[in-house]
């Protein structure tokens, strides 16, 4: 079978540790492999690194398991070509034995090109991803407090949500401080938020 990657790496990537597997050309056609595991602390990545740099690697392939391929990636992205490989495509392609180590069969793979990469946005894509994937959690988690402030408002009978147009706005956060502060009056609760909502004082004292 060609040979199209003469040096590479295959990376089997745990929560706690990766193993490396790195292949190279052996004497009588045969080839050489030496398998390593580190840490995943970040030191130990970099250590993995300059391994592999200093045998001359040039393509890494890992599967991409859960979330912990992504900071190996980080750390390797612009030293080698690396492919995140679907793990159910690394299943699938024939000929695995159970007795072969996950590293070792995905650096074979890699060897004679039998592996498909999965996209991988570049560096700024993925952070403005990050950023955005936050962001939509913030306003998310922002809308789920809003509902139990609601719920605790008609859990306690106060109505001021059929009076103002925003529980969040400025004439219910003085209304609210002054609750929390142990107001009981309703009129003087109702001239808190008088001339910036258009509901009446009456109406404010009846919510």
């Amino acid at each position: 079978m060609e040979i199209v990657h003469e040096r590479c790496a295959g990376l089997d990537v745990q929560k706690k540790h990766v193993k490396a597997c790195f292949s190279r050309p052996g004497v009588d056609g045969h080839r050489s492999k030496e398998t390593r595991t580190y840490l995943t602390m970040t030191g130990n990545l970099l250590e993995m690194r300059d391994w592999l740099k200093g045998q001359g690697c040039t393509h890494i392939a890992m599967e991409a398991t859960g979330v912990y391929w992504k900071p190996i990636y980080n750390l390797l992205e612009g030293d080698f070509e690396i492919l995140v490989v679907n793990v159910h495509h690394i299943k699938t392609v024939p000929g695995r034995k159970t007795d072969v180590k996950d590293a070792e069969w995905i650096a074979d793979l890699l060897v004679h090109g039998l592996l498909s990469a999965s996209f991988i946005p570049s560096a700024p894509q993925r952070e403005l991803r990050e950023l955005t994937r936050y962001r939509t959690s913030l306003v998310e988690e922002r809308a789920r407090e809003v509902n139990r402030l609601q719920k605790t408002l008609e859990d306690s009978n106060l109505k001021l949500g059929d009076v103002v147009s925003d529980v969040m706005g400025k004439a219910s956060g003085l209304i609210l401080a002054a609750i929390v502060a142990g107001e009981t009056d309703a009129v003087r609760l109702a001239s808190l938020a008088a001339g910036r909502v258009h509901a009446s004082q009456q109406d404010l004292e009846r919510a």
